[in-house]
């Protein structure tokens, strides 16, 4: 089944807003999801019910399919592999290529991507430690938390960032708080939920909660 970019578009938002099929979705979400009106929304939801990849009903949400996340996963399999491909072949920093990768991620190629994949030496995680879906739409999780959850001389290793907007990552290299970095919590402020990290047994840093609640870590 070939779906437009706008559908393909919808159904990913929906993929991530039902946190993977577990929960029902609003219109309202969705719309705030997209920036669009709750009236265009209705209409996309409309057409996707037909082709089967969401189970809609008005004023009661909607759940995506197995069909749905199947398709859902594609799209965002697509978007990893070509954010991989910009960072490590074309040099692109990780604040730059979300955009670039929302368009890539519509080209209708299986072998492509296949070819695309075996090139990057099958990559299981993008620049941004999100997890990359294989081509049966495995994904390979990991256990994460917060760093803002972490409690003092707890260690770990940066995996991940919940915001990867472009502003976001571009502070985060500012900080020298990147992906793979080895860090300790030394100190947590109560009174704001700040934190002190040592990042790579070198660095220290001074970051909000609301930085560290954006960070994702696994714990050693």
């Amino acid at each position: 089944m070939e779906l437009t970019v706008a559908e393909e578009n919808y159904l990913k938002a929906i993929y991530h807003l039902s946190d993977g099929g577990k929960k029902s979705v609003s219109t309202n979400d969705i719309a705030a999801e997209i920036k669009t009106k709750a009236a265009s929304v209705s209409d996309m939801l409309r057409k996707l019910g037909e082709k089967e990849v969401i189970e809609y009903r008005k004023y009661y949400g909607l759940q995506i399919t197995e069909t749905g996340k199947r398709l859902a996963l594609q799209t965002i399999r697509k978007h990893r592999l070509w954010e991989v491909f910009l960072v490590e072949k074309l040099n692109f920093a990780w604040d730059e290529v979300h955009e670039v990768a929302e368009q890539l991620e519509h080209i209708q190629s299986p072998l492509l991507i296949q070819r695309l994949d075996a090139y990057l030496n099958f990559p299981k995680f993008d620049p941004h430690g999100d997890p990359i879906p294989d081509e049966f739409g495995d994904v390979r999780a990991r256990p994460r938390v917060q760093l803002n959850e972490m409690e003092v001389n707890q260690t770990g290793q940066i995996v991940a960032v919940k915001d990867s907007s472009a502003a976001f990552l571009r502070y985060l290299d500012k900080v020298g708080a990147y992906i793979g970095a080895r860090i300790k919590v030394l100190d947590k402020v109560e009174f704001d939920g700040s934190l002190e990290i040592l990042v790579d047994q070198k660095k220290t840093l001074f970051m909000s909660k609301d930085v560290a609640s954006n960070i994702l870590v696994l714990q050693s």
